[in-house]
């Protein structure tokens, strides 16, 4: 076993894990934050994303051991419980960004992360190319891209 600390959500949690637990299962299972989801394990749908010290990545290959004195993001963290949602969030339900919405919460932070590098203005092209490597098997992307492109505008003056 391995000691591992961490914010997460803005809250410091510590905890012995076995030195293979992905960072994914770290959350899931440790911490009972099932808002970030496991579809396929290899790193291709993007439902695991979340921010590791600001950016985006994949929980389903990064070492729980990784993250370890760092800060963490989930889509649990992303607006405060007993406030409103965050305008990436309220973007996606305006603009009917989901269905099952399995892949939301992936899609939602990958969203933030693109706006912190690419800024406000996101066009359609922009939007469809930094989506790669984040799947939905129910939308066909239209209202995604939409939805991305309206919460960016609607972060605008905000820290990303």
């Amino acid at each position: 076993m391995a000691a591992v600390s961490m914010t997460v959500n803005g809250k410091a949690v510590t905890a012995d894990v076995d030195p293979r637990t992905l960072l994914v299962q770290f959350l899931r299972e440790h911490l009972r934050l099932t808002g970030t989801h496991v579809g396929c394990d290899t790193s291709q749908c993007g439902a695991c994303v979340v921010h590791l010290n600001g950016i985006a990545v994949k929980s389903c290959t990064t070492l729980a051991l990784q993250a370890d004195g760092g800060s963490v993001l989930t889509i649990e963290g992303l607006a405060a419980a007993d406030g409103p949602l965050h305008p990436m969030q309220e973007a996606f339900r305006e603009h009917h960004g989901l269905q099952c919405g399995f892949c939301t919460p992936g899609m939602v932070m990958t969203a933030v992360d693109m706006v912190r590098r690419k800024g406000n203005e996101l066009d359609e092209q922009t939007i469809r190319h930094e989506l790669d490597g984040n799947l939905c098997r129910c939308t066909g992307y239209h209202n995604i891209v939409k939805a991305i492109a309206a919460g960016a505008k609607a972060m605008k003056g905000r820290a990303a």
